[in-house]
Parts: C-alpha cells; structure tokens; sequence
C-alpha cells in the first residue's frame, strides 16, 4: 500500500505538470495536533500565488474525489522556497556548489550548525561533504538532521 505521500505525488503531478511547475516535495505531518499535506513546488523563475492556487484547486478536488487520507487535514500548496530541504539524492546533484547550510542532531566542534558549500555527497553511505571555510568536512547521513539550501547575501 502506497504511503499518503506517494498518493498525494502520483495525483498532483499531471496537475502541477499542466501549471508549468515540478512537484519538489509533499509532506504530511502533525503539528500542535492538526494535519497538514504540503505540496511543495518548483519553478524555473519562481512558482508564483497564481501557481499555488490553481494546483490547489484542482488537487483539492482530486483529493477530495480519491478520498486517500482518513479524517480531517489542511491541505498546503507553495513554493519549495529559496533555502528549501535537500532530501533525494536528484536535489544534492542538482544543487552541488551551492551555498547550504547543514544541522546536526547532536554537537560537533561546539555546534550544531554548519554553513559552507555543497562539495560532494556519496548516494550509497548518504554521507555529505561541505567546504566550511578552506575545510572540508564530511556529515555522516545519521548525525545529520537536515541539509538546505542557503541564500547568501552580497
């Protein structure tokens, strides 16, 4: 049986397609005890409010149709945003270069919180490589709580 997820993924993407869009990442997750399935976009040039509503629209409808998801939730569709998560391993090659900023679950050195950029990343082991400073450092993919993107400004 398909996760929620994936459900929500297989419904929303001729959706998304149609709006010129990518589907980024869908999210369904509890919090302060309310549901919430998030449909994260991307778009070359940005996904705009225009976007968000007609893949809303039209999602909400499907979902509504297919009916995958037992009680009540608050359906979300926006932008994956400028300092999104990199999760698969399509988004560490897509961004590799790129300025992110990694947290870890425990301490390292002192802190929990490393900025630098994106160096390398092993798809077998999971593991990381961001030059901090002239450093190379490598996060091990269980000590690692999240990776994102950064934006920098000049």
């Amino acid at each position: 049986m398909k996760k929620i997820t994936e459900l929500t993924a297989d419904l929303a993407a001729p959706i998304i397609a149609e709006r010129g869009c990518a589907l980024w990442d869908v999210e369904y997750v509890k919090e302060a005890g309310a549901w919430y399935l998030r449909v994260l976009l991307d778009k070359d040039g940005g996904v705009d409010i225009l976007d968000c509503e007609a893949i809303s629209r039209a999602l909400s409808d499907l979902l509504d149709e297919a009916d995958p998801i037992e009680g009540s939730y608050t359906l979300e569709v926006g932008s994956a945003g400028a300092e999104r998560a990199l999760k698969r391993p399509g988004d560490f090659a897509k961004f590799m270069g790129s300025p992110v900023t990694v947290k870890l679950y425990r301490n390292r050195d002192g802190r929990k919180e490393f900025a630098g950029i994106l160096a390398g990343y092993d798809e077998a082991t999971g593991t990381v490589t961001v030059r901090v400073g002239e450093q190379e450092m490598i996060f091990e993919k269980a000590d690692t709580a999240l990776v994102r993107l950064r934006v920098e400004f000049s």
